[in-house]
């Protein structure tokens, strides 16, 4: 697996100047997403939220108020076609050389289909992700066989996750409690709590959300094990939407996600999504044959 160079100067041979243009983005993201000790005022000081489109809520939210709000969320990510994008994945770990991975992804949200095919580093290409029929399965081009994976699957053994591509489906999958209406960094804040539904298969049975009042743009989310142990801290600094002419409507995603691992301190993910694509996908797409052509 290749690794990054320890120094910021990019020497990325055999790359066109789309992957070069990421490379520089990610390093220049890098710095601020390595503050943990105030990552809060750091990053929410520096969202840059699609347009507000709502009347602002004013907290406490009650409990149908607050159901409205998560499915708004959960309903604005979705489109009604298709979705891929470009996602460039750098890992970084105590210790450690940085990774980089080129990525792309794919959606078909009607029915949950989710594939992510790595391109680069040159050892890691034409491994990739696939979830249909509920079953999230992972196929090793080097020895020509795919594994069943969890919803805790670490993508590429990064910090990343499935759901950190997906939509949200926090009205669906989770009872709510409201905690408080604080503030984030320049940001008035729904702060929800949230708990597994039983029977659903999540990657984190316990959230925290905090919820731009004045955009419902999401703004940071803490994942807990079910014994409420902190996993993982997301903060989402900049949104962006598309118009979809499927969904005559706009779609919302994180145009960056940064991951601080809080199991293993130090350690840290930074996903940038770029070139978003609504367009209808071939309808073979989403099938292991699709996958497995793709390393050939």
């Amino acid at each position: 697996m290749r690794r990054r160079p320890s120094t910021p100067a990019l020497t990325h041979r055999g790359r066109g100047p789309l992957c070069t243009l990421a490379f520089a983005l990610l390093w220049a993201v890098g710095p601020a997403a390595a503050q943990p000790a105030a990552p809060t005022s750091a990053v929410a000081s520096a969202a840059t939220p699609a347009p507000a489109t709502v009347t602002p809520l004013a907290g406490p939210l009650d409990a149908p108020t607050m159901q409205a709000l998560l499915a708004r969320i959960d309903g604005r990510q979705k489109n009604t076609g298709d979705f891929k994008a470009k996602a460039y994945i750098e890992q970084r770990e105590k210790n450690k050389s940085d990774l980089v991975y080129d990525t792309v992804y794919y959606r078909h949200d009607q029915d949950d289909k989710f594939m992510i095919l790595f391109l680069e580093p040159r050892t890691e290409a034409g491994k990739g992700y696939l979830r249909i029929e509920k079953n999230l399965w992972m196929y090793d081009p080097t020895v020509g066989k795919w594994e069943r994976r969890t919803e805790r699957e670490r993508i590429g053994g990064t910090d990343s996750r499935r759901n950190d591509f997906d939509p949200d489906a926090y009205a669906t999958d989770y009872t709510h409690t409201y905690v408080a209406q604080e503030t984030l960094g320049r940001f008035t804040v729904h702060h929800l709590a949230l708990a597994a539904k039983p029977g659903t298969d999540v990657a984190f049975p316990q959230l925290e959300l905090w919820i731009d009042a004045a955009t419902e743009n999401v703004l940071k989310v803490q994942e807990k094990a079910l014994s409420g142990r902190l996993m993982r801290t997301l903060y989402y600094p900049k949104w962006k939407r598309i118009f979809s002419e499927s969904k005559q409507d706009h779609v919302y995603f994180p145009e960056e996600i940064r991951i601080f691992d809080e199991v293993e301190k130090g350690n840290r993910t930074t996903v940038l999504l770029r070139d978003v694509d609504l367009r209808a996908l071939p309808t073979n797409i989403f099938t292991k044959a699709w996958l497995e052509s793709k390393s050939r």
